[in-house]
């Protein structure tokens, strides 16, 4: 049987995420919400505390740790679970309603300007993580080794350590005492034996915000690549494959790109991609695949089933089938965040942030900035020792003001539907 139901799959979340836009359209003034099509002229208003269903007196400034989905999102996810359910009844008007509007994975691709045959679906950004690993064949021939430092996402230095006990060789750069990580730092442990440098675009922990193009430079220069974790970047700040350089990346949805759990990407560099291996193997990397079975298939003498991969990263990345109702409302997601504009997004926190790095210290807890002041992604922490098993978060929390509390340090994230009123409550609950 010729394999097609992902296509089929892919028309319902279409439709669904299609008529959840068009309420996108109706429910917010065309002056506040920009159409997609560049970003001069724009009269977006923010912030869009309406757009989503946050709780009246409540503060969420933890967009980082989990971002909520607007909630034409939720609509669309709604409308593909009832059109999934709902078998012989054509849709209302009988038909999709016009024309069919563009999948997350190429609304994806457009958004780190990437091509759309350069980016696979993935469940997660670990996957995405180990697939370029194994791609590159790293984690059986310890011919080289691999870069990476202090900030970047703590899964994957478990995964790299882990291949380290195995006999990768595993050099990991620490972090300056103003917690950045000096490209200085990097050039004096790459060589001609590097064969993949790993970061994180913005680092999870404090927001550092590597030079990416310095960084795919130096390897480049010795022959390596680069793969960026960017689930901090996509969504949050204009991030470009182009012009960074980077190799590979990959990102869950559930943070910046306002999605749900379960379903994110993964970028590999167009002419990369024969070179890869295909280190796991599931029937949506096919292009075709036919089972033959007797008595009536002549083929079935030969071999019981016959396959052709595709050459694109689908063929090399995605395994199985993906949730269709994730993908629907992480589709209109992503056209709100298009119909916003990321460098809008990015703007509109800015002042937060600086106020946040401004003030907190002067409250007299104790605590120590730890994100560069320039940085502009979507978090700023500060350390304090402890400082997650006293009384603060317990304060925080009575006064329902959700930040991100570790044992030792403290995280925000704003994003669109926060002002200086939750910044300022965040403050007099602190205080």
């Amino acid at each position: 049987m010729e394999i097609n139901r992902r296509d089929a799959l892919k028309g319902i979340g279409g439709i669904a995420a299609s008529a959840a836009l068009t309420t996108l359209g109706a429910q917010t003034p065309s002056s506040s919400v920009p159409r997609a099509g560049g970003s001069q002229g724009l009269t977006t208003r923010l912030p869009r505390k309406q757009d989503f269903e946050i709780a009246e007196g409540y503060t969420y400034i933890n967009a980082a740790f989990t971002h909520p989905m607007p909630r034409v999102s939720m609509d669309a996810m709604r409308r593909y679970a009832e059109g999934r359910n709902r078998l012989g009844t054509p849709p209302a008007g009988g038909g999709s309603g016009g024309a069919q509007r563009p999948d997350a994975k190429t609304l994806f691709a457009e958004l780190i300007n990437a091509k759309p045959s350069e980016v696979a679906y993935v469940p997660n950004t670990s996957t995405g993580e180990n697939l370029v690993v194994n791609a590159l064949g790293l984690d059986r021939k310890f011919d080289g080794n691999v870069v990476t430092d202090w900030l970047h996402y703590d899964g994957a230095l478990v995964h790299l350590l882990e291949l380290k006990k195995q006999g990768l060789d595993v050099r990991i750069v620490r972090p300056t005492k103003e917690f950045r990580i000096d490209i200085k730092d990097l050039e004096k442990v790459v060589d001609r034996n590097t064969r993949l440098i790993e970061v994180s675009s913005i680092a999870m922990y404090n927001g550092f915000q590597h030079d990416l193009k310095a960084v795919c430079d130096l390897a480049h220069s010795v022959g390596a690549y680069v793969y960026a974790d960017i689930i901090h970047s996509a969504g949050a700040v204009p991030f470009d494959v182009r012009a960074t350089g980077v190799d590979f990346a990959a990102c869950s949805s559930f943070k910046w790109l306002m999605g749900d759990f379960g379903l994110g990407f993964i970028y590999a560099k167009e002419e990369l991609l024969p070179r890869l291996l295909r280190s796991q193997i599931g029937y949506q990397q096919l292009s075709r695949m036919a089972g033959h079975f007797p008595p009536f298939d002549p083929e079935a003498e030969k071999a019981p089933v016959s396959w052709e991969h595709r050459p694109d990263a689908k063929g090399h990345f995605e395994i199985g089938t993906i949730g269709g109702g994730i993908a629907a409302g992480l589709a209109t997601s992503l056209e709100y965040i298009k119909n916003l504009g990321v460098a809008n997004i990015e703007a509109h926190r800015i002042p937060l942030l600086k106020k946040l790095h401004d003030e907190v210290p002067k409250l007299k807890h104790g605590f120590v900035p730890v994100t560069p002041p320039e940085s502009t992604g979507g978090v700023i922490t500060f350390a304090k020792q402890d400082v997650g098993r006293g009384d603060l978060p317990r304060k925080l929390q009575a006064a329902r003001v959700n930040v991100r509390f570790s044992v030792h340090w403290m995280r925000l994230s704003p994003s669109v539907y926060n002002d200086m009123k939750d910044v300022d409550r965040f403050l007099e609950a602190l205080a």
